[in-house]
């Protein structure tokens, strides 16, 4: 999983929070601790996808543009994860005089692509509301 996934969860889940629900790229960064320039390439493809909207000047920032309930974790994992289970090097050689050697990286590629398929059922369950929701149910606890 890599954090850019966690970045786009997290500022979602904060534009969801936010009653105006605008926030400048600052006001994110600090939320998420990060730094304001990797929020903004972050909110930068939810913005090519659909989910955020920016306004220029004083007071803008970026805005959901969809329901917090519609926005599936899903949706923002194929928008900014896909494909990232998958390691990135993979044993063996399908030119081996080996059994195991020459079937390893076929073997570890369906097992990646398994693994994110069911990665996908699941997060296609969770919605940013949801999350929102687990927060504000963990907050009155």
């Amino acid at each position: 999983m890599n954090s850019e996934f966690i970045i786009a969860v997290h500022s979602l889940v904060l534009l969801a929070h936010r009653p105006e629900g605008m926030a400048s790229s600052e006001e994110i960064a600090a939320n998420v601790c990060t730094h304001p320039a990797r929020v903004r390439k972050v909110l930068g493809c939810l913005r090519k996808e659909g989910f955020v909207a920016t306004r220029e000047g004083s007071g803008g920032g970026y805005k959901l543009t969809k329901e917090p309930s519609g926005i599936t974790l899903a949706d923002v994992y194929r928008a900014m994860a896909a494909g990232s289970l998958a390691p990135s090097w993979c044993s063996g050689n399908p030119d081996m005089d080996c059994m195991v050697g020459s079937n390893m990286q076929d073997v570890m590629n369906s097992v990646f692509c398994e693994a994110e398929r069911k990665l996908e059922g699941y997060f296609s369950e969770i919605t940013i509301g949801s999350m929102l929701s687990q927060i504000k149910e963990r907050q009155n606890a």
